[in-house]
């Protein structure tokens, strides 16, 4: 199946055998075996009632146009005729990408009885990987929590009303559960956090600190948290951005009935995608945050020294090769090329033995040759409604058991040439060995999707410690020359909330971003709650904390591609919109 409605990802995973996408680590994200159902995310237009009733199918319907289906595979031929349906998307895995920096982050002076900001009023979204709910530091002195709700996408039972996953948590319940011992108290609220990243990022952002005398408190200690748990992936532990997309949706309903201003944070990412914000996700994210009082942070991944980005600029007579190294024991692979649909260059695929397969026709759809003991399948995309970049997606399968180690090269031979300037993206996070990378990489344009979003804030990490650079953290610019991370902060070697009632140390932009949202929640603490300026959410938080960013020395020149603007300073800030 080649359609323009679908994405090229989709579209490909359609086109192979299932015991091809059995083997992929991508092409099979949303697709359910055991039903032989998709889940996917569709942008649409009037009323989804007939296609719901003809098709039998399962529908989530998001805001402005959105919605999550989930059809058997052999009707999604008929679901692209139905003129509701404007473009479909397949969901992608996500990666979750940690006292010092709260004082680095000019935090502290904004508690002192001046301003006393503390989060009050302010709703702070969590949509992680769940939350350690019995951990002092989201409790009040009295012992009850301080959740006003926790969505776990992963208990089936009793999920919100307008979704159709998990079990919904209410503060009475949480409550409840607090005042019941152990093991028991797992009958009534029986979500955990097994992972710990959660329950440290909520420690960052809102974390009131009581297990450690205060030691640890969090940005905004008297916010109250909306807790959402991500789904996992089907047949592994990834959760998708399906189940994210409707996590978002789900915290700023519940902020709408309840009349707060909502912080919402997100600490992972992928690599899939143009880099542009212009996947239904990132459009999603944008039409989203103008609904309510919301603003959304975004950490932009640990990519930024992993080797999965290349990139350069192509010239007429000059043939540009690109090599990447393949580990032992990979499973399988898969590398996107993105270009400007109107330069045009040939693609040959030379394997470790030296065979060489190409040059490969310029065909739209879905090509499959074998080179040595691997199947490559190779799909020229087409510009989308929402994307006017092309993709050339390559999918490695093996024969037998793993992808043909060594040095492979993708050699790019120009034939007409506007502009020129291609990217490469291998896979993030966990789904490859470190030694699968390419040898001559680019640390920039090394943001995670979805933190490309226009109207979100994308936020990096540094070292507070040293104010230096913190190598891991993703990089800009975006691929369309957009500033992103607008922002930087703390994120190496933070000490936050670990389950048990503990604390632990980690690194990453997972720790930063929580930073920028209590912050913002500051912000609107003072704006909104405190009745200083009603407005002060979205876009003019944003500007804000831009306007108060503190230059490090380790760059002459701002913004730029690393630090952005800066690195947070809500100090600067306040004294900035007092001038």
């Amino acid at each position: 199946m080649d359609s323009g409605v679908l994405d090229n990802q989709l579209n490909l995973a359609l086109d192979v055998p299932e015991i091809i996408r059995e083997r992929s680590q991508s092409l099979d994200v949303g697709f359910s075996p055991q039903t032989n159902t998709w889940e996917l995310i569709v942008k649409y237009s009037g009323s989804l009632d007939r296609i719901e009733e003809e098709l039998g199918v399962r529908v989530v319907e998001l805001s402005n146009g959105y919605a999550i289906i989930t059809i058997a595979e052999n009707l999604i031929d008929e679901l692209i005729n139905y003129e509701e349906i404007e473009f479909i998307e397949k969901p992608r895995r996500l990666f979750y990408e940690v006292n010092e920096g709260r004082a680095a982050s000019c935090i502290n002076p904004l508690q002192t009885p001046t301003f006393n900001l503390f989060g009050q009023g302010v709703l702070i979204a969590i949509i992680d990987s769940g939350i350690d709910y019995s951990h002092p530091d989201f409790r009040y002195e009295d012992g009850t929590t301080r959740i006003e709700a926790l969505w776990d996408q992963t208990i089936p039972g009793n999920p919100p009303e307008g979704f159709d996953i998990g079990t919904l948590y209410t503060r009475e319940q949480i409550n409840e559960a607090l005042q019941t011992p152990m093991p028991q108290r797992l009958d009534i609220v029986p979500s955990t956090d097994l992972s710990g990243h959660g329950t440290h990022v909520a420690g960052i952002a809102a974390g009131n600190g009581r297990a450690s005398n205060g030691r640890f408190r969090g940005v905004a200690p008297s916010s109250e948290l909306l807790i959402v748990k991500l789904g996992e992936s089907i047949g592994d532990s990834f959760p998708r951005t399906t189940q994210l997309m409707e996590a978002i949706e789900f915290v700023v309903r519940y902020s709408l009935a309840l009349g707060k201003p909502l912080a919402i944070n997100i600490s992972f990412g992928n690599n899939y995608g143009s880099h542009t914000g212009r996947s239904i996700l990132e459009n999603y994210i944008d039409d989203i945050s103008s609904m309510g009082r919301t603003s959304i942070a975004i950490g932009t991944g640990n990519e930024g020294a992993e080797g999965n980005h290349a990139g350069g600029i192509l010239q007429m007579g000059s043939i540009e090769q690109v090599d990447f190294t393949v580990g032992q024991f990979e499973f399988s692979l898969n590398l996107q090329i993105w270009k400007n649909y109107y330069d045009h260059f040939d693609i040959t695929i030379v394997a470790p033995n030296g065979v060489r397969v190409g040059p490969i026709p310029t065909i739209l759809g879905t090509q499959q040759f074998r080179i040595a003991q691997t199947d490559v399948f190779l799909y020229y995309g087409e510009p989308t409604p929402y994307n006017g970049q092309q993709e050339i997606y390559i999918e490695f399968i093996p024969t037998n058991n793993y992808v043909n180690s060594g040095v492979w090269r993708i050699e790019l031979v120009p034939r007409q040439i506007v502009v020129g300037n291609y990217d490469m993206w291998l896979p993030s996070g966990g789904v490859k060995s470190p030694a699968t990378r390419f040898l001559l990489s680019s640390e920039y344009t090394t943001l995670t999707i979805p933190s490309t979003a226009l109207r979100a804030i994308a936020v990096g990490a540094y070292n507070a410690y040293t104010d230096s650079l913190a190598p891991f953290s993703g990089r800009g610019f975006t691929r369309d020359s957009r500033v992103k991370p607008e922002i930087v902060a703390p994120g190496v070697d933070i000490t936050s909330s670990s389950p048990g009632g503990g604390y632990t140390t980690r690194s990453g932009t997972s720790m930063a971003t929580p930073f920028v949202t209590g912050s913002a929640a500051l912000l609107m603490e003072w704006g909104i709650v405190k009745g200083n300026d009603p407005y002060l959410y979205g876009e003019k938080v944003k500007a804000y904390l831009i306007d108060g960013a503190r230059q490090l020395r380790i760059e002459n020149i701002y913004p730029n591609r690393t630090l952005g603007y800066g690195a947070l300073c809500l100090e600067n800030t306040f004294q900035n919109m007092f001038l």
